[in-house]
C-alpha cells in the first residue's frame, strides 16, 4: 500500500470534519423544523433559549444545545454580549419561509429517509433487485413535496409554462391537463389555481400519495377543477393537451414505455412538459455541489425505484439531456428540446 501524501491527507481530514459536521447538524436542523424552532424565529428579533423554549413548547435545556449547534454551523446569528440568537432575513428564507424559491426543510426531510432505508438498500446493492418508491419511510413523500414545492411556486407559471409552444394560450381557454406521477399533488394544485378554465388530472401509482393530493387540492379549493386517480405512467387514463411529467420520469422501469403511453394520451397537437434534475450528459460535467446532491439520491432512491420495476432501465437522476432525448424519441416524438432550467431543473418540450 503506497504511503499517503500528508499534506493531502490532512486537507481531505479537515473536508472530512467539516462534512460530518454538514451531516450532523442535518438531522437538528430536521429537528428544528419539526418542532416549530425556525419559524418561531423568523420575524428576527434576537431571543434567548428561554424565550425560544417557550414560545415553541419545548425544554429550555434541550433549546439552548440545539441553537449552540446552529450557531456554530452558522444556520442562525449569536449576539455573545447579549446571549441572544437570531434568524438574518437569508436564514429565515431558507429555513422558515415554506413560500420561499430558497426553502430547503424539504430537502432535509428527503435525505432524512437515505439513512433510515440505508439496510434496504444495501440488500438491493447484494440481490441487484430494487427498492419501490412505496418501500420508502413516509419522511420521503412528505420531503419530495416540499422541497419541489417552492420551485413550483417560483417558476411554473411565471416561466417553465410559457416557454412551451402556445401551452399558456390553451390553458388560459381551457385545457386537459395530465399530471403524471403527481405525488402529493403540488404541481397539479399550482397549475389548478392559476388555470381555472382548464381541467387537471393526477395521476400516481402511490395510493397513499393520491390520498394527500386531494386534500391538498381541498385545502387549495381547486377540487372542481382537478381530480387524483391511482394508475401508473403507462396506463392512466384519458387524452390530453399537455401532460406533464415533473421529477419522475428518471424513476420510472420503462421511461420508453410511459413515453409511448404519453404520445397515445396526447392530442394531435399536444405537449409534453418534462421536468426533470438539472444534468450535463458527461459525469465530468456533473462533479460539483448540486451533482453530488443528485447522484447520491439517485443511488438511494430513483435508481433503486426504477430497478424495482417492470425492464428496470435505471435512468438515473444525472441522465442528461442528449439520453432524455433517446427515451423521449423511442416513444416516437419527432420534435424535443429544452426550454427553461433552474440550478436544480431542467425543463424539456416533446411534441409529436
Amino acid at each position: 500500500m503506497q504511503e499517503p501524501d500528508q499534506d493531502k491527507l490532512n486537507a481531505m481530514l479537515g473536508r472530512m470534519v467539516g462534512d460530518l459536521g454538514s451531516i450532523a447538524t442535518g438531522a437538528l436542523v430536521l429537528l428544528g423544523d419539526r418542532l416549530g424552532l425556525f419559524k418561531a424565529m423568523q420575524n428576527g428579533k434576537p431571543v434567548t433559549a428561554s424565550e425560544l423554549a417557550s414560545r415553541t413548547g419545548t425544554h429550555d435545556r434541550y433549546v439552548r444545545e440545539w441553537l449552540s449547534a446552529q450557531a456554530a454551523a452558522g444556520y442562525v446569528d449569536y449576539d455573545a454580549a447579549a446571549e441572544r440568537f437570531s434568524l438574518n432575513p437569508e436564514q429565515a428564507t431558507i429555513f422558515a419561509n415554506e413560500d420561499s424559491p430558497a426553502f430547503m426543510g424539504g430537502a432535509f426531510e428527503v435525505f432524512a429517509a437515505l439513512w433510515i432505508d440505508e439496510p434496504k438498500v444495501a440488500d438491493a446493492f447484494r440481490t441487484g433487485r430494487g427498492v419501490g418508491w412505496h418501500d420508502h419511510s413516509a419522511c420521503l413523500f412528505r420531503g419530495t413535496e416540499r422541497f419541489f414545492r417552492p420551485g413550483y411556486n417560483a417558476n411554473l407559471v411565471s416561466s417553465w409554462l410559457p416557454a412551451l409552444d402556445g401551452v399558456i394560450e390553451k390553458l388560459q381557454r381551457g385545457a386537459r391537463v395530465a399530471d403524471v406521477g403527481c405525488g402529493h399533488g403540488a404541481s397539479t394544485v399550482v397549475m389548478a389555481k392559476a388555470f381555472p378554465n382548464s381541467q387537471f388530472f393526477g395521476f400516481d401509482y402511490h395510493s397513499d400519495s393520491i390520498a394527500r393530493a386531494k386534500q391538498a387540492a381541498a385545502d387549495a379549493g381547486v377540487t372542481g377543477n382537478t381530480s387524483f386517480e391511482v394508475a401508473p405512467a403507462k396506463r392512466y387514463p384519458g387524452t390530453y393537451d399537455l401532460v406533464a411529467f415533473f421529477d419522475c420520469l428518471h424513476d420510472m422501469g420503462d421511461p420508453a414505455g410511459a413515453a409511448g403511453h404519453v404520445r397515445q394520451s396526447l392530442t394531435p397537437d399536444g405537449t409534453w412538459m418534462i421536468v426533470e434534475p438539472f444534468a450535463h450528459d458527461r459525469l465530468c460535467d456533473n462533479l460539483n455541489p448540486v451533482g453530488r446532491v443528485y447522484y447520491a439520491a439517485s443511488t438511494m432512491i430513483c435508481t433503486p425505484a426504477s430497478l424495482s420495476q417492470e425492464v428496470g432501465f435505471g435512468l438515473g437522476a444525472q441522465a442528461g439531456e442528449y439520453r432524455l432525448r433517446q427515451v423521449v424519441a423511442a416513444g416516437g416524438f419527432t420534435r424535443f428540446r429544452r426550454v427553461a432550467e433552474t440550478p436544480f431543473n431542467m425543463v424539456l418540450e416533446a411534441r409529436l
